[in-house]
């Protein structure tokens, strides 16, 4: 595949730090003060080869809680056999630095900081660490990784995202390895969409549940880094594929219409079929009100991993795959005999959802009215 083509721009200064083709450097970006009027910094290590190359930045805890990235980042930093063949690495772990030290998603004016970029260095604390973060790792880098998970009491089963249109993108997204990629540009003011219009190619990675590290979460990540510099040349290896992969053409989440307590019919990855019983809700004496069914072919992306539900309150994300569902199983049973080691996060996040066979006594709901 053609190489990406690095910018010129040496040296590279981060920070006021200025380094050196072949060096590493600890950096410390200053992005606000305690109320004892102490430095807040974030932390991030930049790596470069002596051979030009592409200059590629890993970030990680953008919202404070979701901490499957940082095990991906630390995995990387913590790896004494990391070494680049050309290029630069710029390895963030905790960009919220502040809502990460509360486990809280936003920052402590409760603006959320994946909505705040590129930022201004004169506007509100979200914005400042922003324009920060922006200025110091995004202008500096060709490419970009953003590692994410799903919010609060919701899983996602791994999948990438990014603006396809943009050939960058494209194949950033392809060698991350992932079996789904959505297509969209993100919300305005979300550091991939801004990354891009600055220039600067970046895909959105979501894996998992916040407030945890969870392992094959964590093995997934670092393996689609790993992927993604191997594909631009940056280290040496050979990419591991997945199973398949394919595009979702159309995501949605159904509902839940009445109150109670869920019984999960499925698990996050599954594939599913229109009218399939998604989760049974009852009472909280165990009389059964209603069944969500699926109201088309697809994917689970993701779940809630809440029981309990108010009515309209999501329960399960739905994505409809380019590929044949047909494909996708024959893909899924050679997978099984020859890549053991790619189904551990289907079965990692199955263990996640208390799974049940659906009851038969009560008929599933038309979808559209479930839905």
């Amino acid at each position: 595949m053609k190489q990406t083509k690095s910018k010129r721009r040496p040296p590279l200064i981060i920070g006021g730090q200025t380094i050196a083709a072949g060096t590493r450097a600890e950096i410390r970006l200053k992005v606000s003060e305690t109320y004892f009027g102490d430095d807040v910094s974030i932390h991030l290590r930049v790596i470069r080869a002596k051979k030009p190359g592409p200059a590629v930045f890993v970030t990680a805890a953008i919202h404070g809680d979701e901490l499957n990235g940082v095990g991906v980042v630390h995995e990387l930093l913590c790896d004494p056999d990391l070494e680049l063949v050309r290029g630069t690495l710029v390895l963030v772990p905790v960009c919220n630095v502040l809502g990460f030290e509360a486990n809280e998603r936003y920052l402590p004016d409760r603006r959320d900081l994946n909505r705040s970029f590129p930022g201004s260095p004169t506007g509100s604390l979200a914005s400042r660490i922003a324009h920060t973060l922006f200025e110091n790792v995004v202008r500096n880098c060709d490419l970009g990784i953003d590692l994410h998970t799903a919010a609060i009491q919701r899983t996602n089963y791994p999948n990438v995202r990014g603006r396809l249109a943009d050939p960058a993108v494209k194949r950033l997204a392809e060698a991350f390895g992932a079996e789904l990629i959505m297509n969209g540009d993100g919300p305005e003011g979300s550091f991939r969409r801004e990354a891009g219009a600055a220039g600067c190619p970046t895909i959105c990675v979501e894996t998992g549940e916040p407030w945890k590290m969870e392992p094959a979460m964590v093995q997934f990540g670092v393996r689609g880094v790993r992927n993604v510099l191997i594909d631009l040349g940056m280290m040496r290896g050979e990419v591991t594929p997945p199973p398949y992969q394919t595009r979702i053409t159309r995501n949605r989440w159904l509902r839940a219409k009445v109150g109670g307590i869920l019984r999960f019919h499925v698990a996050p990855g599954q594939i599913v079929r229109t009218g399939q019983d998604l989760a049974s809700n009852f009472t909280l004496l165990g009389e059964q009100r209603n069944v969500l069914s699926s109201p088309c072919d697809g994917i689970v992306l993701g779940m809630t991993t809440l029981p309990t539900v108010k009515p309209g309150e999501p329960v399960c994300h739905i994505g409809e795959p380019a590929m044949s569902l047909k494909r996708i199983e024959k893909a899924l049973a050679v997978s099984r005999r020859e890549q053991p080691e790619i189904n551990r996060a289907r079965r990692h996040l199955a263990t996640s959802i208390h799974q049940v066979a659906p009851t038969p006594e009560l008929g599933t709901e038309d979808a559209s009215a479930a839905s």
